[in-house]
């Protein structure tokens, strides 16, 4: 039988997304810095758009300050039920990034906490740590005022900030120019005792003493130029990255207070939620004037600029409708910190607004909510979970805490292999795999179980 091409025709079912409905997923995606900028653009691009000004606030804004507010929080324990609930973390569900952008740096650094297997309280300290970035990357508020803020030990803290130093980018989280440095050469494996004694005189570089850093670091002077060569290749701002991206100080879109009758009460930021109006003089102007080219030119426009408002019309509304989701589920943290978390997923909060996961995703993108407990990303309120028996979800921090405490509390000489872990998880009634306790335990810090026997046999031999 022969081959050759040949032409059929066939019909099949599609996604396309237009440019209009590009615009509104970019939209609903972006901070309210990010869509001020957006929105300066079109207003530079559209003669029929204006700013709003404070005059036209109570008049041509998507909703009043007032109807802003949602109603008090209603308390209820809120069960999955029968329901196939995924174990999905809140990061990313595939189809957020349609819009083609990357992810700003602070919401790729909470994603590297999130994976890295952190506790709930680790989280919440992460969250804050990363909120105090400053534009170059260092914190701009010392771990001891985060610690009185969360009422917890400074150690905690900083345990904290030394493993989030070493995120991509590394470096990030410093106190100073030179743990910065310090932290950079460690990844390189270009730390040793000369590097940090010349790391410690970076006022002798300064003015270039060689011969003094020499006679210091105890190497000749072709090996501390070598040693300056790994300083410049370093990068002394880790929060100013190639892609012009600069930190700016966090200012949240959401704002959740609590009235005197002990209601939760959630608004959009007034002072930074931008917004734009139709220039009704402007219009009026050249429809009178306008010749038959024009008048297609201005209904472009017009149309164009009633398509923007209509969709930052929706942006209120889904923010405002996915935040007070969340934070009904999620109520018990306010009041509790973070043993209160409960296992949230996206599609839990899709299923009771009855719209898409990643509709929640994008809202949730690059969201902050000044809270009781500090201004924290909406993705913070998203814990993974697992499913047990009868419908019943564990967060995976609380399977963490689960084998932490096995392991703390085995015989030394006879340690818990994953598989028996497993076997006790599961008696428990949390359905997990043996791969995934492995990967629960690596995260954690502990070793496999032939190491733990190891390293007790090497213990009780050097007694």
């Amino acid at each position: 039988m022969g081959s050759g091409y040949r032409q059929e025709i066939g019909q099949k079912q599609g996604l396309f997304i237009n440019a209009r409905m590009r615009q509104s997923l970019q939209i609903l995606q972006f901070s309210n810095t990010e869509l001020q900028e957006f929105l300066a653009n079109e207003v530079e691009k559209n003669p029929v758009l204006e700013p709003m000004d404070d005059s036209d606030a109570g008049i041509s804004s998507p909703q009043s300050k007032t109807d802003d507010r949602m109603p008090s929080l209603p308390h209820s324990n809120i069960s999955p039920g029968s329901q196939n609930w995924t174990s999905d973390s809140g990061l990313d569900d595939g189809v957020s990034r349609i819009a083609g952008t990357v992810p700003p740096l602070r919401e790729r650094l909470f994603e590297q906490l999130v994976l890295s297997g952190c506790s709930l309280e680790e989280r919440e300290i992460g969250a804050h740590l990363i909120s105090g970035l400053d534009g170059a990357g260092r914190l701009s508020i010392l771990p001891e005022k985060i610690a009185a803020r969360l009422h917890i030990p400074v150690g905690h803290v900083d345990t904290v900030r030394q493993r989030m130093m070493h995120f991509e980018p590394a470096g990030l989280f410093a106190l100073s120019l030179q743990e910065c440095l310090t932290v950079q050469l460690e990844e390189r494996n270009r730390m040793d005792p000369a590097m940090a004694i010349l790391l410690d005189h970076l006022d002798m570089l300064a003015r270039y003493d060689l011969k003094g850093l020499c006679q210091l670091c105890e190497v000749d002077l072709e090996d501390m130029h070598d040693m300056i060569s790994d300083l410049r290749s370093l990068n002394p701002k880790p929060g100013m990255e190639t892609t012009d991206e600069c930190l700016t100080a966090i200012i949240p879109d959401i704002l959740l207070e609590q009235s005197p009758a002990s209601e939760w009460i959630l608004e959009l930021n007034p002072v930074t939620t931008p917004n734009v109006v139709l220039n009704s003089a402007l219009i009026t102007r050249l429809s009178l004037r306008a010749q038959p080219k024009e008048h297609a030119f201005l209904s472009e426009h017009l149309t164009n600029a009633n398509w923007l408002i209509r969709s930052l019309q929706q942006r209120s509304i889904t923010i405002l409708r996915v935040a007070t989701e969340i934070i009904r589920r999620q109520e018990k943290f306010l009041t509790q910190g973070p043993s209160g978390l409960v296992p949230l997923t996206l599609r839990m909060v899709a299923e009771s607004l009855g719209i898409h996961e990643s509709t929640v995703s994008r809202v949730s993108a690059n969201k902050y909510i000044a809270t009781t407990r500090g201004t924290l990303p909406l993705k913070f309120f998203f814990v993974a979970a697992l499913p047990g028996e009868n419908g019943e979800m564990h967060s995976n921090a609380a399977i963490q805490e689960n084998i932490r405490k096995m392991i703390t509390n085995e015989n030394p000489a006879s340690p818990l292999s994953d598989d028996i872990i497993t076997t006790r998880l599961r008696k428990d009634g949390i359905d997990i795999a043996r791969r995934t306790v492995a990967k629960y335990r690596e995260s954690i810090g502990f070793p496999n179980s032939v190491q733990r026997r190891q390293r007790a046999g090497n213990s009780s031999g050097s007694l």
